[in-house]
């Protein structure tokens, strides 16, 4: 995966009079950017010339979004209504870097379903081509790669997936299967209420696109999931499993070389995923709202059994900081908190230069002072330059 620097430089950069989160402690000092690195962490009060104070704030590493609709919604703001990609990449990108996001895995679907009323078009290849050159062009504020959700109740999965090459910063593929009747829609009521909102379905339609997806599945399920693995390594990129319910769900996710689990519905299979040393995401929405909205685990039960490894924004960024608080609240530690948005991403994603303040790391920081409990973001910087 291309791992090239995708932001620009600024000056030199000094933020003093912080409270330092630390990948496991507090300290109350200064942290030093130059040329986008790290390059000095001191403790005390000392206010070099030119330094920013940060008044007692807090002063941490940017967040890293390892799974986001947020793009799609940008492209799609209302059902079948297509917007202008640039833009739609641009207020993306700046919607992100104005609530703490500094680092990005853009997910975008591949897998496309051309019979049947469900029908999926093909557009992975085309979006990530025009990313990929607003990136180019320095269009963007924040650090963009790409999350490829594997499709696996699709007719075109492998076609789609042969596209991509190891240059297009791939550093995601999820493998998804949205079959009805098992994982995330267990319960065809919940299936049922999200696509006839956003597809316009009525009961016969529904039944219609509940065969199709079941029909897929016993098609091509066993060979899309053996052949996203086999793509997953050739894109040199973290493969992922979605919607973890089972015990059996998680050994096959282990035995397929899965790094983390995204959004597991049950308890047991997020106890199966550290059993098998598979890190647990959940998402900030449902940390925020106490629950999931289509009937699952909810994620502070997972909290409260510490068996909660990363924290995604899903499909709203603005809780990813939000969220991490919360559970700082329930941990009574702050630093392990920012860990689940910051650190432990970072490496789940194998990004080793970022997500934590460390001498010789990117200049990725937020400044953010909390207030009755929310977390208000006062100043963003990536690689220094103040993008929010």
């Amino acid at each position: 995966m291309d791992h090239s620097d995708d932001t620009s430089m600024s000056d030199d950069l000094c933020l003093a009079n912080a409270r330092l989160v630390l990948p496991d402690h507090f300290l109350t000092g200064s942290i030093t950017i130059e040329q986008g690195v790290i390059t000095e962490i001191l403790e005390g009060d000392h206010r070099p010339s030119g330094s920013l104070d940060c008044a007692g704030d807090f002063v941490m590493p940017g967040l890293v979004e390892l799974h986001t609709d947020n793009l799609e919604r940008h492209m799609e703001p209302r059902p079948e209504v297509d917007w202008p990609h640039l833009p739609a990449l641009i207020a993306h990108d700046a919607e992100l870097a104005s609530v703490g996001i500094t680092t990005v895995f853009d997910a975008l679907r591949a897998g496309s379903i051309h019979s049947g009323k469900g029908r999926y078009i093909d557009y992975a290849r085309a979006v990530a081509d025009e990313l990929l050159a607003a990136r180019a062009q320095g269009v963007f504020k924040i650090s963009h790669f790409l999350h490829l959700r594997a499709e696996i109740c699709s007719e075109t999965l492998l076609e789609e997936l042969a596209r991509f090459t190891p240059d297009d910063r791939v550093g995601i593929v999820s493998l998804m299967d949205h079959t009805p009747g098992q994982r995330q829609f267990r319960d065809l009521t919940a299936l049922r209420t999200y696509v006839a909102k956003k597809r316009g379905m009525d009961d016969n339609d529904f039944a219609e696109h509940v065969a199709n997806l079941k029909r897929l599945q016993a098609q091509f399920g066993e060979a899309h999931e053996k052949g996203a693995v086999t793509e997953a390594k050739r894109l040199g990129a973290v493969l992922a499993s979605h919607d973890d319910t089972t015990q059996d769900h998680v050994v096959t996710s282990h035995n397929n070389g899965v790094g983390f689990a995204e959004f597991p519905t049950t308890r047991e299979a997020a106890s199966a995923c550290r059993d098998h040393g598979i890190a647990v995401m959940m998402g900030a929405p449902n940390v925020i709202r106490g629950g999931s909205h289509s009937g699952n685990v909810a994620a502070m039960e997972l909290v409260k059994a510490d068996l909660l490894d990363i924290l995604s924004s899903d499909y709203v960024p603005g809780g990813l900081l939000m969220s991490a608080f919360r559970i700082a609240d329930v941990w009574d530690d702050l630093p392990r908190a920012i860990a689940t948005v910051t650190r432990t991403p970072a490496l789940a994603a194998r990004l080793s230069d970022r997500g934590s303040l460390q001498t010789g790391l990117r200049g990725d920081v937020l400044r953010v002072n909390n207030t009755q409990g929310t977390p208000v973001l006062r100043g963003v910087w990536a690689k220094g330059a103040r993008v929010a």
